[in-house]
């Protein structure tokens, strides 16, 4: 793809062009030989993607096979429904839901709304992609949330479950999203954590459909500024995962005074089996524990990794933030 599908931009946040590079990395999903840069605002500390796909260039990076993953893994989707519901019911004032909107942005196939409305509520849902199933059973916006015909507060809660990070446009987001609940009402949201090493440091996050990078202070100003307050930030690992994989790595490199580049992290297992097209046999599994016997620190590390990941959620690093806004 040629430039004409790539802009720059300044900070969404503050508007600053400031920006210091802090990695590049290829699109690991679907085009390997594009490689992106992500940048952070030397003013407020926003990360993000630049240049970056235009917005009528980003259905080339969602396939179909991108919302595949709802049907594959139905039971792990299910019970995530039930944790994302379980993270803000004890703050609705109300318990009866008897005429209480809900509206969820990035609904794709409508399985998190399904699971709501079998719950007693209202529901609404904002979902761009033509990969996504058709959804007729209950009202789905197919334009951009910013662009929905509602423009008064009508919605008691607004979900966007890992949306906010794949827009062009965050801080459009708030704002509709803050004229759009009713006061008292709330703006539920998960994005990842740029402060995190997983984020920051190791590669993890899903470019170029990730867009922005956000941390506690950064939310705390796009919320504040459209007459939002956050009333809960959880770092945790109860709903999505970011798992902290080839932390060690990243650790050995900085002992080194030295920085870890893409070029410097192993293949994983699904890359290692793709690009010496091994099966999944128990023979190619001798093969990948061999390939694993030559990386002795990618063994220790994945042996730690649980107690490592532990530590981020109790410092309040995870890769992962859920946070609840209430509307003032």
């Amino acid at each position: 793809m040629n430039n004409l599908y790539f802009e720059k931009v300044n900070c969404n946040l503050c508007g600053f062009n400031g920006l210091k590079k802090i990695y590049s990395m290829p699109d690991r999903l679907y085009h390997p030989d594009q490689w992106f840069t992500v940048v952070e605002c030397q003013s407020c500390g926003l990360g993000f993607v630049n240049p970056r796909p235009t917005f009528l260039t980003m259905p080339y990076y969602y396939p179909s096979s991108f919302y595949e993953d709802f049907e594959r893994n139905k039971k792990f989707h299910n019970k995530r429904y039930r944790k994302e519901y379980e993270v803000f019911k004890h703050y609705i004032d109300n318990n009866d839901y008897k005429g209480k909107f809900l509206l969820d942005i990035g609904c794709a196939n409508g399985d998190f709304p399904r699971y709501m409305i079998s719950l007693g509520w209202n529901v609404e849902g904002v979902e761009i992609s033509k990969n996504s199933k058709p959804i007729y059973d209950f009202k789905v916006y197919n334009q951009e949330f910013t662009k929905i015909p509602v423009n008064y507060p009508f919605y008691d809660v607004i979900t966007a479950w890992a949306v906010l990070e794949h827009t062009h446009d965050p801080m459009s987001y708030f704002i509709k999203a803050g004229n759009l609940i009713k006061k008292g009402g709330l703006f539920v949201f998960l994005v990842t954590n740029f402060k995190s090493v997983s984020s920051r440091y190791l590669f993890r996050e899903d470019i170029p459909r990730h867009l922005y990078f956000f941390t506690e202070e950064t939310i705390r100003k796009y919320t504040s500024s459209v007459g939002l307050e956050l009333v809960k930030v959880d770092y945790s690992d109860s709903i999505y995962t970011m798992f902290p994989v080839n932390w060690l790595l990243y650790y050995f490199y900085r002992l080194r005074g030295k920085k870890l580049e893409y070029k410097n992290i192993p293949l994983s297992r699904g890359e290692y089996f793709l690009k010496y097209q091994l099966s999944k046999t128990i023979f190619s599994n001798f093969k990948y524990a061999a390939y694993l016997g030559k990386n002795p620190l990618n063994i220790v590390s994945m042996l730690f990794m649980p107690a490592f990941t532990k530590y981020q959620i109790w410092s309040k690093n995870y890769g992962i933030v859920t946070y609840i806004a209430k509307k003032i």
